[in-house]
Protein backbone atom coordinates (compact mmCIF):
# COMPACT_ATOMS: atom_id res chain seq x y z
CA UNK A 1 0.00 0.00 0.00
CA UNK A 2 1.17 3.31 -0.72
CA UNK A 3 1.09 6.03 2.02
CA UNK A 4 2.17 9.74 1.35
CA UNK A 5 5.33 10.57 2.82
CA UNK A 6 5.30 13.26 5.35
CA UNK A 7 6.57 16.96 4.54
CA UNK A 8 10.23 18.02 5.09
CA UNK A 9 10.71 19.64 7.75
CA UNK A 10 12.13 22.41 5.54
CA UNK A 11 8.55 22.92 3.82
CA UNK A 12 6.43 22.68 7.32
CA UNK A 13 8.97 25.46 8.65
CA UNK A 14 7.86 27.52 5.16
CA UNK A 15 4.34 27.27 6.11
CA UNK A 16 4.49 27.97 9.27
CA UNK A 17 6.57 31.21 8.20
CA UNK A 18 3.75 31.93 5.78
CA UNK A 19 1.10 31.41 8.88
CA UNK A 20 3.33 33.38 10.93
CA UNK A 21 3.28 36.51 8.77
CA UNK A 22 0.39 36.47 7.75
CA UNK A 23 -1.36 36.59 11.22
CA UNK A 24 1.25 39.48 11.98
CA UNK A 25 0.20 41.61 9.15
CA UNK A 26 -3.64 40.75 10.13
CA UNK A 27 -3.11 41.64 13.62
CA UNK A 28 -0.98 44.82 12.27
CA UNK A 29 -4.11 46.14 10.46
CA UNK A 30 -2.33 45.78 7.30
CA UNK A 31 -4.74 42.99 6.07
CA UNK A 32 -8.05 43.99 7.34
CA UNK A 33 -10.91 42.15 8.14
CA UNK A 34 -13.58 41.52 5.17
CA UNK A 35 -10.55 42.77 2.37
CA UNK A 36 -10.82 40.47 -0.32
CA UNK A 37 -7.32 39.79 -1.72
CA UNK A 38 -5.64 37.23 -4.00
CA UNK A 39 -2.40 35.12 -3.94
CA UNK A 40 -0.07 37.41 -5.45
CA UNK A 41 -1.39 40.31 -3.05
CA UNK A 42 -0.68 37.75 -0.21
CA UNK A 43 2.98 36.94 -1.52
CA UNK A 44 3.41 40.70 -1.65
CA UNK A 45 1.65 41.79 1.84
CA UNK A 46 3.64 38.49 3.64
CA UNK A 47 6.70 38.36 1.64
CA UNK A 48 6.33 34.90 1.59
CA UNK A 49 6.83 32.77 -1.62
CA UNK A 50 3.81 31.70 -3.83
CA UNK A 51 3.95 28.04 -3.01
CA UNK A 52 3.85 28.78 0.68
CA UNK A 53 0.63 30.86 0.30
CA UNK A 54 -1.17 28.01 -2.02
CA UNK A 55 -0.52 25.41 0.75
CA UNK A 56 -1.58 28.23 3.67
CA UNK A 57 -4.98 29.43 2.39
CA UNK A 58 -6.64 25.68 3.22
CA UNK A 59 -5.63 26.15 6.58
CA UNK A 60 -6.74 29.80 6.77
CA UNK A 61 -9.91 28.60 5.31
CA UNK A 62 -10.48 26.06 7.89
CA UNK A 63 -9.32 27.88 10.66
CA UNK A 64 -11.93 30.46 9.47
CA UNK A 65 -9.74 33.64 8.46
CA UNK A 66 -9.85 33.34 5.18
CA UNK A 67 -13.17 32.90 3.16
CA UNK A 68 -13.58 32.10 -0.36
CA UNK A 69 -16.51 34.01 -2.05
CA UNK A 70 -17.79 32.30 -5.14
CA UNK A 71 -16.08 34.38 -8.21
CA UNK A 72 -15.48 37.09 -5.82
CA UNK A 73 -11.94 35.77 -4.40
CA UNK A 74 -10.68 35.21 -1.20
CA UNK A 75 -11.94 37.56 1.43
CA UNK A 76 -10.48 38.24 5.15
CA UNK A 77 -12.81 37.36 7.88
CA UNK A 78 -15.43 40.17 8.25
CA UNK A 79 -16.52 41.54 11.11
CA UNK A 80 -19.98 40.72 12.23
CA UNK A 81 -22.01 40.44 15.07
CA UNK A 82 -22.10 36.60 14.69
CA UNK A 83 -18.62 36.66 14.99
CA UNK A 84 -18.51 38.25 18.00
CA UNK A 85 -21.22 36.43 19.26
CA UNK A 86 -19.45 33.16 18.37
CA UNK A 87 -16.26 34.21 19.30
CA UNK A 88 -16.81 34.93 22.91
CA UNK A 89 -18.93 32.17 23.21
CA UNK A 90 -15.84 29.37 22.94
CA UNK A 91 -14.23 31.60 25.54
CA UNK A 92 -16.33 30.73 27.54
CA UNK A 93 -17.07 27.47 26.77
CA UNK A 94 -12.71 26.73 27.13
CA UNK A 95 -12.35 29.27 29.95
CA UNK A 96 -14.81 28.11 32.68
CA UNK A 97 -13.44 24.91 32.73
CA UNK A 98 -9.44 26.32 32.41
CA UNK A 99 -10.05 28.57 35.20
CA UNK A 100 -11.50 25.89 37.33
CA UNK A 101 -8.57 23.50 36.42
CA UNK A 102 -6.29 26.16 37.09
CA UNK A 103 -7.74 27.07 40.68
CA UNK A 104 -7.15 24.27 41.73
CA UNK A 105 -4.33 22.50 40.42
CA UNK A 106 -2.15 25.22 40.45
CA UNK A 107 0.66 25.76 42.96
CA UNK A 108 0.49 28.78 44.77
CA UNK A 109 3.68 30.09 43.44
CA UNK A 110 2.27 30.04 39.70
CA UNK A 111 -0.73 32.13 41.11
CA UNK A 112 1.56 34.63 43.17
CA UNK A 113 3.70 35.04 40.31
CA UNK A 114 0.58 36.36 38.23
CA UNK A 115 -0.84 38.21 40.38
CA UNK A 116 2.72 40.28 40.92
CA UNK A 117 2.67 40.88 36.97
CA UNK A 118 -1.06 42.44 36.90
CA UNK A 119 0.26 44.46 40.43
CA UNK A 120 3.30 45.79 38.35
CA UNK A 121 1.04 47.11 35.53
CA UNK A 122 -1.58 48.76 37.93
CA UNK A 123 1.57 50.10 40.22
CA UNK A 124 3.03 51.66 37.13
CA UNK A 125 -0.03 52.87 35.76
CA UNK A 126 -0.31 55.69 38.60
CA UNK A 127 2.38 57.51 36.92
CA UNK A 128 0.52 57.49 33.87
CA UNK A 129 0.00 55.03 30.74
CA UNK A 130 2.29 55.11 28.13
CA UNK A 131 2.29 53.01 24.27
CA UNK A 132 5.13 51.00 26.20
CA UNK A 133 3.03 49.92 29.46
CA UNK A 134 -0.48 49.79 27.27
CA UNK A 135 1.41 47.07 25.32
CA UNK A 136 3.08 45.29 28.39
CA UNK A 137 -0.48 44.93 29.60
CA UNK A 138 -1.86 43.33 26.61
CA UNK A 139 0.58 40.79 26.86
CA UNK A 140 0.22 39.93 30.39
CA UNK A 141 -2.97 39.61 29.56
CA UNK A 142 -2.71 37.20 26.86
CA UNK A 143 -0.42 36.01 29.14
CA UNK A 144 -2.85 35.07 31.50
CA UNK A 145 -5.11 33.69 29.84
CA UNK A 146 -2.92 31.35 27.77
CA UNK A 147 -0.91 30.47 30.71
CA UNK A 148 -4.57 28.89 32.06
CA UNK A 149 -5.58 27.22 28.93
CA UNK A 150 -2.43 25.73 28.31
CA UNK A 151 -2.78 24.30 32.08
CA UNK A 152 -5.30 21.84 30.77
CA UNK A 153 -2.56 20.12 28.62
CA UNK A 154 -4.34 19.68 25.64
CA UNK A 155 -3.01 20.31 22.68
CA UNK A 156 -6.13 20.61 21.07
CA UNK A 157 -7.31 23.49 23.06
CA UNK A 158 -4.66 25.35 23.08
CA UNK A 159 -4.48 25.79 19.28
CA UNK A 160 -8.04 26.44 18.89
CA UNK A 161 -7.95 28.90 21.60
CA UNK A 162 -5.25 30.66 20.13
CA UNK A 163 -6.97 30.76 17.01
CA UNK A 164 -9.77 32.12 18.43
CA UNK A 165 -7.79 34.64 20.26
CA UNK A 166 -6.88 36.34 16.74
CA UNK A 167 -10.47 36.74 16.16
CA UNK A 168 -11.26 38.26 19.04
CA UNK A 169 -8.18 40.45 18.80
CA UNK A 170 -9.30 41.72 15.36
CA UNK A 171 -12.86 42.58 16.94
CA UNK A 172 -11.33 44.44 20.11
CA UNK A 173 -9.13 46.02 17.74
CA UNK A 174 -12.38 48.62 17.02
CA UNK A 175 -11.65 49.10 20.50
CA UNK A 176 -7.86 50.65 19.78
CA UNK A 177 -8.69 54.47 21.15
CA UNK A 178 -10.17 52.75 24.50
CA UNK A 179 -7.13 50.57 25.22
CA UNK A 180 -5.68 53.30 27.33
CA UNK A 181 -8.91 53.61 29.40
CA UNK A 182 -9.09 49.40 29.77
CA UNK A 183 -5.74 48.53 31.50
CA UNK A 184 -6.79 49.72 34.43
CA UNK A 185 -10.02 47.78 34.41
CA UNK A 186 -8.76 44.56 32.69
CA UNK A 187 -6.16 44.53 35.01
CA UNK A 188 -8.43 45.23 38.24
CA UNK A 189 -11.21 42.40 36.59
CA UNK A 190 -7.67 39.89 36.30
CA UNK A 191 -6.86 40.78 39.41
CA UNK A 192 -10.75 39.41 40.88
CA UNK A 193 -10.13 36.03 39.16
CA UNK A 194 -6.54 35.76 40.88
CA UNK A 195 -8.10 36.39 44.41
CA UNK A 196 -10.40 33.82 44.40
CA UNK A 197 -7.54 30.96 42.65
CA UNK A 198 -5.58 32.20 45.91
CA UNK A 199 -8.64 31.09 48.29
CA UNK A 200 -9.14 28.29 45.95
CA UNK A 201 -12.65 29.17 45.67
CA UNK A 202 -13.47 27.76 42.65
CA UNK A 203 -17.40 28.99 42.00
CA UNK A 204 -15.98 32.48 42.71
CA UNK A 205 -12.87 32.58 40.08
CA UNK A 206 -15.51 31.35 37.26
CA UNK A 207 -17.82 33.44 38.05
CA UNK A 208 -15.13 36.70 37.94
CA UNK A 209 -13.66 35.32 34.62
CA UNK A 210 -17.59 34.70 33.08
CA UNK A 211 -17.82 38.48 34.19
CA UNK A 212 -14.61 39.79 32.62
CA UNK A 213 -15.31 37.92 29.14
CA UNK A 214 -18.53 39.46 29.22
CA UNK A 215 -17.72 42.43 29.33
CA UNK A 216 -15.66 42.44 26.55
CA UNK A 217 -18.51 40.99 24.49
CA UNK A 218 -20.61 43.80 25.85
CA UNK A 219 -17.89 46.45 24.67
CA UNK A 220 -17.59 44.44 21.19
CA UNK A 221 -21.63 44.47 20.56
CA UNK A 222 -21.76 48.12 21.76
CA UNK A 223 -19.35 48.83 18.96
CA UNK A 224 -20.46 46.21 15.81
Amino acid sequence: MNMARPAPRSEIKLRERAYDAFTEQLLRSEIKPGQFVTQRELVAITGQPLGAIRELIPRLEAEGLIVTVPQRGLQILPLDITLIRNAFQFRLILEREAIAAFSQTASDAAIERIEAAHRAIVSSAQSGLTEQLVAEAQQVDREFHERIIDDLNNEIISKAYRVNWIKVRLIRQNETSLDEELVLPVMHEHLAIIAAMKRRDIPAAVEAAVAHIMSARARALRLE
